[in-house]
């Protein structure tokens, strides 16, 4: 392990223990209705972002990833706006979040009286819990061990595969090796690879988890008819799913595979986690359970990771709240042609201009520097992406309203 590894930065100490890499005021509307007034008021505002759901019908899941969002290590405070119909109620929200020990607020829009007055309203609790954290976070030394990082891939082309994903794989090695956590998803990316999956577990519990959650992978793709793959792939040079999944999975890196969480989970110990983010059986209907690469992000960062690294061998202009996205492409060409947005060119190791291991260690530097507050590129950019997919999993009670849920 190189000295890139052993790098420290300051961050935020949560009342959980975690630790934050930013000390976020995060604003969650609770309804599609609210959503003007929460971007309003947000607008301007420093270190203030939003999520939000798009619909106001009961959902256990989508509630149970935005209470995960609303904990997050680098959320310092809430504010969460209703409109006054929606079944998500704003103050159970804020109730969550003050049991976590960050101070919270919430109302809703019809008791204030419209949009310039809760925009008003909201500005100034944003100004209460902002001054209220910047005061009271006590601010702590960081390294690679407290730090969880996530790791999507989409647009993938030929060189995500051979370069992309594994110079993420051999980070994700180093930060493992430091003692931190890394966190990957898309379980029907690894369609294919079951053995290969099975092989990599810590122990018979994970390798059981990882059977099982590739086994209901498998099932979904089969009842929906569609797999992890898509024209965009096709054109940038891959054949097959089993070719894809190969690809998509060398960004797990080598070290043996803790065991399986889900959606909202946080790795309950460091080391390399895999997230299923399936849907489970009882709720099999037609789609894909990662309808586009912002929906897997949000759930990467629900598991708590403080930073995702997200790979893309055709480009991409997105980015995330919350937790910073850096872009990695293992294709020079398409880093050249989109700099402005990408972050890391591994290109340049089929290039033979470096080996993976030096690519994991200016990944890793970079990855310090963002945790040490230099915005990534999209961060820069203002990129704030988010998409809370409504999909039950692992709630075997559908009639459990919201309101307990929270």
């Amino acid at each position: 392990m190189t000295d890139t590894f052993d790098r420290q930065w300051t961050g935020w100490l949560r009342p959980d223990g975690h630790k934050g890499i930013r000390n976020l005021v995060l604003v969650i509307y609770t309804v599609q209705c609210a959503a003007h007034v929460a971007h309003a008021i947000a607008a301007g505002e420093e270190d203030v972002q939003v999520i939000g759901f798009p619909g106001c019908y009961d959902n256990q899941y989508a509630i149970r990833l935005v209470l995960s969002l609303a904990r997050h290590p680098n959320v310092g405070a809430v504010l969460s706006v209703g409109l006054g119909c929606e079944y998500t109620q704003p103050a159970r929200i804020a109730e969550a979040v003050e049991k976590s020990g960050r101070p919270a607020a919430s109302f809703f829009i019809q008791d204030v009286g419209g949009t310039r007055s809760s925009t008003e309203k909201g500005k100034a609790i944003v100004a209460e819990l902002r001054e209220t954290i910047r005061r009271t976070s006590p601010r702590v030394p960081m390294g690679f061990a407290d730090l969880t990082l996530g790791a999507e891939c989409g647009g993938s082309d030929g060189t995500s595969g051979l370069v992309g994903n594994p110079a993420v794989g051999r980070l994700f090695d180093r930060v493992v090796d430091a003692g931190g956590s890394a966190i990957v998803e898309e379980i029907v990316e690894m369609i294919g690879l079951e053995d290969i999956i099975l092989a990599r577990a810590a122990d018979d519990r994970a390798r059981a988890e990882l059977a099982a959650a590739y086994a209901k992978a498998e099932r979904y793709c089969r009842e929906v008819r569609q797999y992890s793959v898509s024209p965009g792939n096709f054109a940038g040079g891959l054949t097959t799913i089993e070719e894809k999944s190969m690809g998509a999975f060398a960004k797990s890196g080598s070290h043996p595979i803790q065991g399986v969480i889900r959606v909202g989970e946080q790795p309950p110990w460091p080391g390399l986690w895999v997230m299923d983010s399936v849907p489970d059986p009882h709720f099999m209907q037609f789609g894909y359970t990662n309808p586009n690469d912002t929906e897997g992000i949000m759930d990467l960062i629900s598991g708590g990771s403080q930073i995702v690294l997200f790979v893309t061998g055709r480009g991409s202009v997105i980015g995330s709240p919350i937790a910073p996205l850096i872009k990695v492409t293992g294709n020079s060409r398409t880093y050249a042609r989109m700099e402005e947005d990408m972050d890391f060119d591994a290109g340049r190791v089929l290039a033979g201009q470096l080996t993976l291991d030096a690519a994991a260690d200016e990944l890793g530097a970079m990855v310090a520097d963002v945790a040490g507050g230099q915005p990534s590129k999209p961060e820069a950019l203002g990129h704030r992406e988010y998409f809370v997919m409504y999909k039950h999993q692992d709630t075997p009670d559908l009639d459990r309203g919201c309101r307990n849920a929270a």
